[in-house]
């Protein structure tokens, strides 16, 4: 009868374990493929000291129970060896045909995860304490923002999600909520008053240097619409003599690839949009003033863009974000109250809450907006305030 082996403790060792010279222990397995593994550590037992000077690890035994309930659910053993890095590379290549702005952010998460040693880790070995951790730090030490946070943990989610359904993982780290775990410090973006409103147009159509945008400006305080949408917009787009807008897509610009046109942000966001009288009288002077280069741009097909610069180069959501700035600017140089922020998404936060205001249809509301959810509409462009509730209640007659 054979020996049983033991190690220099006398304990003995089970099949697949033997203590090497160095006093490390070792573990062999076949994996799931056949192929010959091993795994090691410093203790055999988790009641084990760690030696001086020597990493702490988890215990041979450990790594042999997580081993053998792998095997037993097919569960790939030590995540196919794979990173964080090459899951999310994996998980982006079976993404194919989507929209630029989603490429971009792809590749953005992709840059970020090269140079971040969480990259480099193990997807086997990433906790939800682990995930949890790294976002906290990219938010208190890299001062990323919670809407950057938001959207890189969009990526990751499924990403890890896929190594849960490839086998790789037991479980998704990144599946719990995120305003759990840091602070949401997004800047809400406020509608303006109906004052402020009027001061701001004023100001404009009377500015010697920027009435040449009131007509512009004033078509985004009054429909509501997107400035990719609005910046889309052409000649063939308006139609006078049913007094409507067509809206079915977007104009767009990244550096690598220059101007492109894109579906609107959602399926609901195609929608065909009523023009008032004064709405239609500034399409009428935009195209009256409209001073397009000799030989007209054509994007995707599409001509007869609105707005030109000085150029020629067609006006997209870059240009209307820095008039805008620039007005405010040159607005509080001149009075002392100052103009708080307007954007131009805040003249479309503006535009919904002023309908919402005044009684609209939720539903109405909702198309004229062109959200896929009520919810949207009610809870993020709506912007009410004590003065509102009051003027309601007398409305309504209650007190």
């Amino acid at each position: 009868m054979s020996e049983k082996r033991r190690d220099r403790r006398g304990r003995i060792l089970h099949n697949g374990e033997v203590q090497m010279p160095d006093g490390r222990y070792r573990f062999k397995y076949v994996d799931e493929s056949g192929k010959e593994r091993a795994v090691y550590s410093w203790r055999l037992d988790h009641n084990d000291p760690m030696p001086k000077n020597k990493r702490k690890c988890q215990a041979l035994r450990e790594k042999e129970k997580q081993i053998q309930a792998d095997l037993f659910d097919n569960i790939i053993s030590g995540g196919g060896n794979m990173t964080v890095l090459d899951l999310v590379e994996k998980y982006v290549s079976t993404k194919t045909g989507v929209r630029p702005t989603t490429v971009a952010g792809y590749r953005t998460v992709i840059s970020l995860l090269r140079r971040d040693s969480f990259g480099k880790k193990r997807i086997d070995m990433v906790r939800i304490s682990d995930a949890k951790c790294w976002l906290i730090h990219l938010q208190k030490i890299e001062k990323r923002s919670f809407s950057s946070i938001h959207s890189i943990r969009g990526v990751l989610r499924p990403a890890f999600q896929l190594a849960v359904d490839d086998d790789l993982i037991r479980k998704n780290p990144f599946n719990f909520q995120l305003v759990e775990v840091i602070v949401n410090d997004s800047v809400r973006r406020e509608a303006l008053s109906r004052a402020e409103e009027r001061k701001f147009l004023e100001f404009v159509r009377t500015d010697f240097h920027f009435n040449r945008y009131y007509e512009g400006i004033y078509i985004l305080f009054k429909t509501g619409l997107r400035i990719s949408e609005f910046c889309g917009l052409t000649i063939s787009d308006i139609d006078f003599q049913e007094h409507t807008i067509n809206v079915d897509h977007q104009l767009l610009k990244q550096s690598k690839i220059g101007y492109y046109i894109q579906e609107t942000k959602t399926n609901s966001g195609t929608r065909v949009l009523p023009m008032t009288k004064d709405v239609e009288e500034c399409f009428r002077k935009i195209l009256k003033n409209r001073k397009p280069p000799k030989i007209e741009p054509m994007v995707d097909g599409k001509m007869g863009f609105l707005y030109f610069d000085k150029d020629g180069n067609i006006c997209y959501s870059l240009h209307w974000e820095n008039y805008f700035k620039h007005i405010v600017q040159k607005y509080n140089k001149i009075y002392k109250i100052e103009m708080p922020s307007v954007t131009p998404h805040v003249c479309r936060h503006t535009y919904c809450s002023n309908m919402a205001k005044s009684g609209m249809n939720p539903k109405a509301l909702q198309y004229l907006m062109g959200h896929s959810d009520i919810s949207v509409t009610l809870n993020t462009y709506t912007h009410m305030n004590l003065e509102d509730a009051r003027e309601e209640i007398v409305r309504l007659k209650i007190v």
